[in-house]
């Protein structure tokens, strides 16, 4: 059963068409109220203890749900249309966009995955003796603080919290679990007259604490500092910054839920195979170091993942996929928004991709500005990052004309940059465009004003399967007669290059290809390849001892990428003994040219024809020849009873 839809016009500020709303989402819409979160709340309480219904308003959403809990009813679903669709300056249609938006909504979103971090409220100050000390004694009552300062002569008498002398040389971990190394330490010995008496300064001094509050003003302690949970850091000369991260420090005490934002399936990661490098691409964009290597596969610290989805947009072989939510509940939402809006009858559409931050915009262009135009469909997610190449052709692919990326001040500019231009070169052309813009006017001024939108694709995709697969169909559909296009060097799509001249057909490479597109033929002396499954990782070009491989980066859409072509093959090589095929000829002539006659061990004929023999005759061979490598000594004669008899005396 269908939520019914209940929808108010906010005063009469926005305009709302139930029946259309109504046909185009397929589900029941009540009449149109005009202040449901005010005069009209009873209402609201009656169609939520009807059953399932869904509020057409995304502002009040807190004051229903707290409506919902004190009625002892479940928390109904949101949709924000007035602030995305109703409040715009466009005088056209917005029927085909909110039925998308309610669309999307009514999409069923995965629950969650969480693990619980615990801190105890152990807070680590450092910094210059006066910020440090005042910070202190805001926190003490609240955590519990030890202050580290350089200088001995600067720690002070107190019992308000603890101070030790020393140089922080190295931290590590996150909320809860920050290990941290000090040398020079000298702690405060209890007792004594005037100043406090120190120990003496030892170097390495190990210790743990929760929380770090960093008021030093120099280089931070971890990458990406302000992704990294539990660290807190602020400019020592700005009274507003110090507040902030005291009383930010003030609440992280307790037990807290930490999503897990990145899933992992170590079979499919490419990192390496027989310590020998391959794909690092994750490793190269993640900010916070999370991701390390583990040997033939990487790993993550989901404690100190932040959660930006760069790895996720990276990697070439699913190995890494962001998981709050899943990609393809983005894929899914994305599907309904394009499939929707186009039943519903709307123009060639732009799709809109954005953070929280983007949405703020949003809604500050839609009270004071123009809003949106019509045709631009918003889509907010949690990771602008993880929107890489796959979600932007297959946008495009879906019915989408467009593809917008509403960057904020702290996005990964340089990941979301080299996706774009990826999905550029895989057939998006100039129809991805990032939107480096901060000002929520500017922001309408630009939508409002961009022509030329190119026309959406005629037959639009169903995006199913892996990031791969619907990166590839979404090309096609993009560019139904393309051929092979070439693609930048950091494309995970490409082609392998032999050199037929030095490649021994040693298959050291088909052994080790992480993905299966290298393969050999265990029939003939041949190496095979698949282009679509090859992951341009670089393995087979490290571990080819005569340099034979080169990546060529490239995307090819004809069907040959999906079948194994013979890259290399030779004639096998008889055994002069059994006539059975082994080996490669070439590869056995150039041994008997550089081995007979001129080693020791094939210095005679018989000797060095073994090498032009099989496995099972060579082997016979060798046990028959006069030096066989096999023979011992010669066994003994087995004794008897006579044997035993014939050495009693009594015989």
């Amino acid at each position: 059963m269908k939520k019914i839809l209940l929808i108010c016009d906010c005063l009469g500020t926005q305009t709302i068409d139930a029946a259309a709303l109504s046909a185009a989402t397929g589900r029941e819409c009540s009449r149109l109220h005009t202040a449901l979160c005010q005069s009209q709340i009873d209402i609201t309480a009656k169609a939520m203890e009807g059953g399932d219904v869904m509020i057409a308003c995304g502002q009040e959403a807190a004051r229903f749900s707290d409506l919902a809990e004190d009625m002892g009813l479940p928390v109904p679903d949101f949709v924000d249309i007035r602030d995305r669709a109703g409040w715009t300056a466009d005088t056209g249609d917005t029927s085909a966009k909110m039925a998308a938006l309610v669309a999307d909504a009514a999409l069923p979103r995965p629950a969650p995955k969480t693990i619980d971090v615990v801190s105890g409220g152990v807070c680590l100050i450092v910094g210059a003796p006066e910020v440090a000390f005042a910070a202190a004694d805001k926190l003490a009552d609240i955590l519990a603080v030890t202050v580290l300062v350089a200088n001995a002569a600067d720690v002070p008498v107190t019992d308000h919290f603890d101070c030790c002398a020393g140089r922080l040389r190295d931290a590590s971990g996150t909320l809860g679990q920050f290990q941290i190394s000090i040398d020079a330490f000298q702690q405060v010995l209890p007792g004594g007259r005037g100043a406090p008496t120190l120990t003496d300064p030892r170097d390495g001094a190990q210790s743990e604490c929760d929380v770090i509050l960093d008021l030093r003003g120099g280089t931070p302690l971890f990458p990406a500092p302000d992704k990294r949970d539990g660290y807190l850091r602020a400019d020592p000369g700005s009274l507003p910054a110090v507040a902030d991260a005291i009383l930010a420090a003030s609440q992280m005490v307790g037990t807290f839920e930490k999503p897990l934002h990145i899933r992992l399936e170590p079979s499919l990661c490419a990192h390496s195979r027989a310590e020998q490098p391959a794909c690092s691409n994750c490793l190269n964009v993640c900010p916070t170091g999370a991701i390390l290597p583990a040997g033939e596969h990487v790993s993550i610290d989901p404690l100190i993942c932040a959660g930006c989805g760069a790895c996720s947009a990276v990697c070439p072989s699913g190995a890494i996929s962001y998981d709050a939510p899943p990609v393809d509940h983005v894929f899914r939402r994305i599907a309904a928004l394009a499939s929707t809006y186009r039943k519903a009858g709307g123009l060639p559409g732009a799709l809109l991709v954005h953070d929280a931050h983007g949405a703020e915009m949003i809604r500050l262009a839609a009270r004071y500005g123009n809003g949106l135009p019509a045709h631009v469909i918003p889509l907010e997610i949690d990771a602008l990052a993880m929107f890489g190449h796959a979600e932007m052709l297959a946008a495009l692919a879906s019915g989408f004309a467009h593809v917008d990326i509403l960057l904020a001040p702290k996005s990964d500019r340089d990941v979301l940059q080299a996706q774009a231009e990826l999905a550029a070169a895989m057939g998006a052309g100039d129809a991805v465009a990032l939107l480096d813009i901060t000002d929520p006017d500017a922001l309408s001024d630009h939508l409002f004003a961009r022509d030329g939108m190119g026309n959406p694709v005629k037959t639009p995709i169903l995006p199913q399967g892996s990031r791969r697969q619907i990166a590839r169909l979404a090309a096609k559909a993009l560019s139904p007669d393309a051929q092979t296009t070439p693609l930048p060097a950091y494309a995970p799509y490409g082609a392998v290059i032999v050199d037929t001249d030095a490649c021994t057909l040693c298959l050291s490479c088909a052994s080790l290809c992480p993905s299966g597109a290298l393969t050999d033929n265990p029939d003939m002396p041949q190496l095979r390849f698949q282009e679509d499954a090859c992951l341009q990782c670089g393995l087979c070009a490290n571990v080819c001892p005569e340099n034979a491989i080169t990546l060529q980066p490239q995307i090819n859409l004809t069907d040959a990428a999906l079948s194994q072509l013979v890259l290399h093959e030779e004639e096998p090589f008889a055994c002069v003994e059994c006539g059975s095929l082994f080996g490669v000829k070439s590869t056995v002539e150039r041994i008997m040219e550089k081995l007979a006659g001129n080693h020791a061990m094939f210095a005679s004929p018989a000797a060095a024809r073994m090498i032009q023999m099989c496995d099972d005759c060579r082997v016979q061979a060798q046990f028959q020849s006069q030096n066989n490598p096999f023979a011992g000594k010669e066994r003994p004669r087995v004794r008897t009873t006579e044997d035993y008899l014939s050495k009693r005396k009594d015989h």
